[in-house]
């Protein structure tokens, strides 16, 4: 596994301090981005949370995933989560260290009392004495929210007080562009009101020594979900259903529960998972198995495969201006650009980190994670060899049918309204739903290039 360090440099650790006007949780930062550019210790917000023991419990539930494993867990790694000012809320993220979980905490407008909510993302200090304190708020008591340093003064001092270097697989990068595409697909599946959201998610079984292998699923059962052994229509994938256990810490706050998740189909699939809290919703999403990472799904690659998309995606960029709500629709208004070449531009720049998807709001959302498109597609093995089979002329065209030779063997490749088969083992075993394979991904790339120089399909 390709794996780089990456440095989170904080002016002092985070910390929940007690003062005479309450309780003040100081969240630090560490380098990021903003409309002004680059900033060592970017200030997003100062202000009160409405319900400041929902917040704290959420943040934990976002920290929790962050230093999670929930496959091989004996390796252990935790990158502190992310957060990205959006003018109208805070948005806190984390990935576990599997790659199979991703976890985000909208902060709405409602949820946040008295100042303007800034622009921009960075990592935030997450360490074990402030999740400590975190866990001892009570109802009762107001919180001040500070994310960012306390002066602006303090980005000119001498070098950083706390410094953090974690390991950084290039798979994690993948995988928050893979969580994302994945879940434009998903649709509105089920929503369990509070006391039928609690039941459903205490039932579910708590983590183990060993996750759990293969696929469950659940139905639509008037206001609440049945299990079911097979996915009948309806039906949604709840692939490792002790991964939800974190979930636990906000369930006494809980007002509804949403699930998200595509069309049944027979085969494993990703699903989110929702909490509706006041003025807040956490969502987890989980991929199809336990032991099975986001990062190999597949779904971006047709759209890095194109010629336009990274054209497109410098286009795309410079209209994203840290908006909550992106839609095609609108960007292909304003770019001139078709819907279907927008989402491309979209997946692309998803690949880099710089947007997110928002299921409630069914809209991307756009946040700058400090990671470059080139490197996601330079070491996603699928993508690199199709280029190879492509640029090697590897690839006969003959009308519908495609000839592909690798290694020793010759593959044919058809295309039927549209969609790529292939005879390679890939394909027998996964069908398409875990993206193409490389001959199918090297035969688009041929064809457009024929395409594009005149030639017959």
């Amino acid at each position: 596994m390709t794996r780089t360090v990456q440095a989170l440099a904080y002016s002092r650790p985070s910390a929940l301090e007690s003062s005479q006007a309450g309780q003040l949780l100081g969240l630090e930062t560490a380098g990021g981005l903003t409309p002004r550019g680059a900033e060592p210790h970017p200030r997003f917000f100062e202000g009160f949370l409405a319900a400041p023991h929902v917040a704290a419990r959420g943040l934990l539930c976002v920290a929790d995933v962050a230093a999670a494993r929930y496959y091989q867990r004996t390796l252990l790694s935790s990158l502190d989560p992310v957060v990205t000012g959006n003018g109208d809320r805070l948005r806190f993220e984390s990935f576990s260290g599997c790659c199979g979980v991703y976890a985000r905490l909208d902060v709405l407008g409602e949820g946040l009392e008295g100042a303007e909510t800034g622009h921009g993302t960075t990592n935030v200090d997450v360490n074990n004495p402030l999740r400590e304190a975190l866990s001892r708020i009570a109802g009762s008591d107001p919180l001040h929210l500070r994310v960012g340093p306390k002066e602006m003064a303090v980005t000119t001092l001498d070098g950083p007080v706390v410094e953090k270097k974690v390991p950084l697989p290039d798979r994690w990068l993948r995988g928050f562009a893979e969580a994302q595409v994945a879940s434009a697909s998903f649709d509105l599946r089920a929503e369990l009101p509070a006391a039928e959201a609690v039941r459903f998610l205490r039932s579910l079984p708590r983590a183990s020594g060993q996750a759990s292998r293969g696929a469950r699923w659940v139905v639509p059962a008037g206001k609440t979900l049945r299990p079911t052994t097979r996915p009948v229509s309806g039906a949604v994938c709840l692939p490792g259903p002790e991964r939800l256990a974190t979930l636990q810490r906000v369930l006494r706050y809980a007002t509804a529960l949403r699930v998200y998740g595509p069309p049944a189909d027979g085969v494993a699939t990703a699903s989110a998972w929702e909490v509706v809290l006041p003025g807040m919703r956490l969502t987890l999403t989980l991929s199809p198995d336990a032991s099975r990472g986001f990062s190999g799904e597949g779904g971006v690659l047709e759209a890095l495969a194109t010629d336009d998309a990274s054209a497109d995606a410098e286009l795309i960029s410079v209209l994203l201006a840290w908006e909550p709500r992106i839609e095609p629709a609108r960007l292909a208004e304003q770019s001139g650009l078709p819907v279907e070449r927008v989402r491309a531009a979209l997946t692309r720049l998803g690949t880099a980190g710089r947007v997110g998807y928002d299921l409630a709001d069914a809209a991307y959302f756009h946040r700058e994670l400090p990671y470059d498109a080139d490197r996601a597609e330079r070491h996603n093995p699928r993508l690199v060899a199709a280029r190879k089979l492509a640029q090697e002329g590897a690839v006969a065209l003959d009308g519908d049918l495609a000839a592909v030779n690798s290694g020793d063997h010759r593959y044919q490749v058809r295309e039927q309204a549209g969609a790529l088969s292939c005879t390679c083992q890939w394909w027998a075993d996964y069908r398409g739903k875990r993206g193409p394979c490389k001959h199918a991904l090297a035969v688009r790339m041929v064809r457009r290039g024929a395409v594009l120089a005149g030639g017959v399909r």
